[in-house]
């Protein structure tokens, strides 16, 4: 394991399983798991390096479902937002509150993707053409829109610690960043933690003058 403090952002180089434990109370769950899909299967090789149908690295981690952390997330008692709901409907309480990402794009891939919660209300839609990516500077192959996560974080006004245990490129920190909340991100892969704590760093570097920053919230377990 190892670990970086970047601005408000507790960043976390392990397995999820591992740290989730170790962690203390969190207000919420905002996270984008493997949907265990095989949408880096589809894969080719790009100057004779295997690589997904995107031209990312070719690292197998959407072969399955985190079944085992997906229930231990469902445990915890906080609210939650959790991306690709629709196929862990089987693991997740039910809620009556979908969010939804119209991608304004009517190509071969989905319209929309969705996200389970346990929130009350109407379902919510966000629109937002995926070619936003490019101006995040898109580094995984599933990455969703800095813009898509403030949106997810307005839901949850209360949450001061923001947990993601599958943080990849760090979208769900840089976006907690920029909205003054403290977030605790875990990611397995240490390529992807580089580029989160990259991500997170340039977010640091640039804070939004009318955010006002939230005092720093009590931790209860121990440090790494």
């Amino acid at each position: 394991m190892r670990e970086e403090r970047i601005g408000n952002q507790r960043l976390i180089l392990g397995d999820c399983l591992e740290v989730m434990p170790m962690l203390g109370p969190v207000d919420a769950v905002v996270t984008d798991p493997p949907y265990g899909i095989g949408i880096d299967g589809q894969s080719r090789r790009i100057n004779g390096k295997k690589s997904d149908r995107k031209g990312y690295d070719f690292k197998g981690w959407d072969a399955e479902r985190p079944e085992a952390a997906l229930r231990l997330i469902a445990s915890l008692n906080c609210p939650k937002i959790i991306w690709g709901g629709n196929y862990f409907a089987d693991l997740l309480p039910k809620g009556d509150k979908w969010l939804s990402w119209d991608k304004g794009q009517r190509l071969s891939q989905s319209d929309c993707e969705l996200a389970s919660t346990n929130l009350t209300g109407a379902l919510r839609v966000f629109t937002l053409n995926r070619v936003a990516l490019l101006q995040d500077g898109a580094a995984h192959p599933t990455q969703k829109p800095v813009a898509l996560m403030k949106w997810c974080l307005g839901f949850l006004p209360d949450a001061k610690t923001i947990l993601d245990p599958f943080m990849g490129s760090g979208t769900t920190l840089v976006a907690c960043q920029k909205l003054g909340r403290h977030g605790i991100g875990i990611e397995i892969d240490p390529e992807y933690f580089e580029i989160a704590c990259r991500r997170v760093e340039e977010a640091a570097r640039q804070p939004d003058l009318f955010i006002a920053p939230q005092p720093k919230p009590q931790q209860e377990a121990m440090d790494l």
